[in-house]
């Protein structure tokens, strides 16, 4: 269908921008193109902005911002940002002036607000815009690769006149997530450089990863919808991960899915130059599977060994979940883990024990996949995430509308599109829902991160974030913050792959949990392949290497975990049975 992803196939520009899905192969992409290309001669500098970057397990040293020489590779300099730590120096250096001459909780809720995704990613392109805009390292370097992009969001924000106003801290309007970008005043030609670097055609490419299957797919069309509108259009899309053997059941079920997500690709995605990476039966570590990786299948076994036994099922969870008589229960990870499956299993699991049970989702269709259970004796809902977020939205700009200017709107209209408000938009129907604890047990499908829940708890935006969507703090949101810190009441399952980026991704959500003091005792490792059997060499190779990656969860989650294997069948009815045995 499409032609293997090689450099020479395509144009390459001074500045390569990988971006992507978490867990879609990112890093080991930028490290082949950048070993390769230096390979042949030409001198790269390869630098990552990513929180859960691997890059010094992949070159096997310790790497800093500045630029480490790799000697098995004489024409590559590696730099690995640290962009959470420039985060807490950006965030400190905000902050500071104000310290001793507001209020603590002013201060508290400037921190929480200085916290969260976006500002780490505004951290991560201050880093690195001195690299897109300083003449010597572009003399220095014929091509220049980051492993991770900034968002279309992100971008857009520091466009706008007022997010480099006082804006932010005088409004009542309650930044919900980029917070205050004043403190980088000095830097703003800089950035508005590097943003008109990022949309040179002839100076940038946008490399957009995916992996076969259609949560990514979806993720990388809207990646590639942002930045094209902010003129970003010189793209390129490589799809990592495609099976090309299949000799057994399940890698003729895992073909034909994959297959089927090529088939059905989405629309905005059509027109854009694809490469394939065939599936790689090794983990992406050592210079030589770097240089392997666009080349050559190397079937090499680890010597992991499993460190536990047997691998618990999801019954264990159920089980322990309706001996702690828990009534409110959240599957928490990042998009495409099976949250919403594993919520609905663990319904029916808690439901078939005779409890009764109602299940939430903010999935569109889950609501008609699990109406075949509901003879158990579970309620179903559904939470309509984007009629909410637009709900939302109205009140929130009718209450400013009359009072800004056009460019402080403009302001307001880019914070209402990020993660952080999108959360907020989805919380109160949220809260309705888990009033419903009273009676019953609820699951919901998703949960709002511990950053949200703590900007929200803090003081001055609490009552900020409340009062300009709807004026009054209803009853069903005030107990609902100290239920989700009730540990007798609520639990968060976090749900992940047996894979690098999505174990990092959900021990930083398990660390942001923690911070907002929600309890989290259970982990479940979804969609094995070691926990299934295959015959096929490839698929075995990649069973093998899981086991490190469950290892960790067993030692992490101490033994508090349940491992489901891959199954074909689509999840829904008698076949939530499958995830739990």
């Amino acid at each position: 269908m499409f032609k293997n992803f090689n450099i020479d196939d395509i144009f390459l520009t001074k500045y390569l921008f990988f971006t992507g899905k978490g867990g879609v192969g990112k890093t080991s992409t930028a490290c082949a193109v950048a070993v390769n290309l230096a390979d042949k001669g030409k001198k790269i500098m390869l630098v990552s902005t990513d929180p859960a970057s691997n890059l010094q397990d992949v070159f096997n040293r310790k790497l800093n911002n500045k630029g480490v020489k790799i000697k098995e590779v004489p024409n590559l300099v590696v730099a690995n940002f640290q962009p959470e730590k420039a985060a807490e120096e950006y965030r400190e250096s905000v902050i500071k002036p104000y310290k001793g001459k507001l209020p603590e909780a002013v201060i508290k809720n400037m921190e929480e607000q200085l916290s969260g995704s976006c500002t780490i990613e505004i951290a991560a392109f201050n880093e690195f815009s001195s690299f897109i805009t300083d003449e010597k390292t572009s003399k220095e370097y014929d091509h220049i690769i980051f492993d991770t992009a900034p968002t279309g969001h992100t971008l857009r924000m520091l466009q706008l006149p007022s997010a480099w106003s006082n804006f932010i801290s005088e409004s009542t309007h309650g930044a919900s997530c980029l917070g205050q970008l004043s403190g980088l005043e000095d830097k703003k030609e800089v950035y508005k450089n590097a943003v008109n670097t990022l949309g040179d055609k002839d100076k940038t490419t946008l490399i957009l990863v995916s992996r076969p299957e259609l949560s990514p797919l979806k993720e990388a069309e809207r990646a590639s919808k942002e930045l094209q509108n902010i003129g970003v259009n010189n793209q390129v899309l490589v799809i990592n991960g495609v099976l090309e053997e299949q000799e057994d059941y399940l890698s003729n079920a895992i073909y034909s899915k994959q297959q089927k997500a090529l088939e059905n690709m989405p629309e905005g995605l059509k027109g854009i130059k694809t490469f394939k990476i065939p599936l790689r039966p090794y983990n992406v570590t050592g210079l030589e599977n770097v240089r392997a990786f666009l080349k050559d299948n190397i079937i090499k076994y680890s010597h992991e060994k499993l460190e536990t036994s047997n691998l618990p099922k999801l019954n264990k969870v159920i089980e322990d979940l309706y001996n702690t008589n828990k009534k409110v229960i959240f599957t928490m990870g990042k998009g495409g883990v099976g949250k919403t499956s594993i919520a609905a299993a663990i319904a029916v699991g808690l439901a078939k024990k005779g409890k009764k049970v109602h299940l939430t989702t903010t999935d569109p269709a889950a609501h008609l996949k699990f109406v075949l259970d509901e003879g158990y004796g579970i309620t179903i809902s559904h939470i309509d995430e984007k009629k909410e977020l637009e709900k939302y939205k109205k009140e929130v700009l009718s209450k400013v509308e009359d009072s800004m200017s056009e460019d402080d709107i403009a302001y307001v209209k880019e914070d209402l599109r990020s993660p952080c408000t999108q959360e907020i938009a989805v919380f109160r129907a949220f809260a309705e829902v888990v009033e419903r604890s009273e009676n019953q047990v609820v699951v919901i499908d998703t949960a709002p991160t511990g950053h949200t829940l703590l900007l929200l708890d803090s003081t001055e935006s609490y009552h900020k974030e409340i009062q300009r969507s709807q004026g009054d703090i209803e009853e069903s949101v005030k107990k609902l913050l100290p239920k989700l810190r009730d540990e007798k009441e609520t639990e968060v399952i976090i749900v992940t792959l047996a894979e690098t980026t999505p174990i990092y991704e959900a021990l930083r959500l398990q660390e942001d949990l923690n911070r907002a003091g929600i309890f989290s005792k259970w982990w479940v490792v979804n969609s094995s392949i070691y926990a299934a059997d295959t015959k096929n060499p490839i698929l075995k190779v990649k069973a093998n290497n899981e086991v490190k990656w469950i290892n960790k969860v067993n030692e992490i989650s101490k033994g508090n975990f349940a491992v489901i294997k891959w199954i074909l069948k689509e999840v829904k009815g008698e076949t939530l049975n499958d995830l739990m045995n």
